[in-house]
């Protein structure tokens, strides 16, 4: 969800399994009116999820975005899912914002990661 270029460039760290992600891949449309407000209310919003782990976000310069949310359990994308605002968010970007969207949600049996020192 970040449109932040100036954001730290590091992937959120591997959790101790099991855990949820919800991998949100986009193309916008020619409409963006709007939609950096509503993501950054989305962005400060999510985290007070309780359960939120974090997000990782990438965009190509042709256009496709994929955005990866990380939740302990079920229950707290269940309730991200389910956020007033949020839907609110998704009819708009349904409305305006998006040419086309995939979701995938999947729950996370293996997780490692390295960062040099």
């Amino acid at each position: 969800m970040s449109d932040h270029p100036e954001a730290p460039v590091a992937p959120v760290e591997a959790f101790e399994p099991p855990y949820y992600v919800a991998v949100f891949t986009t193309v916008r449309s020619q409409d963006q009116s709007g939609y950096r407000e509503t993501n950054a209310r989305m962005e400060d919003l999510v985290k007070d999820v309780p359960g939120y782990l974090g997000m990782d976000h990438a965009q190509t310069p042709g256009g496709l975005g994929i955005t990866v949310g990380y939740f302990r359990d079920a229950d707290a994308l269940t309730e991200w899912r389910t956020n007033a605002e949020h839907l609110a968010a998704q009819q708009r970007g349904r409305a305006d914002w998006y040419q086309s969207y995939t979701l995938h949600v999947a729950k996370v049996e293996r997780s490692h990661g390295f960062t040099r020192a």
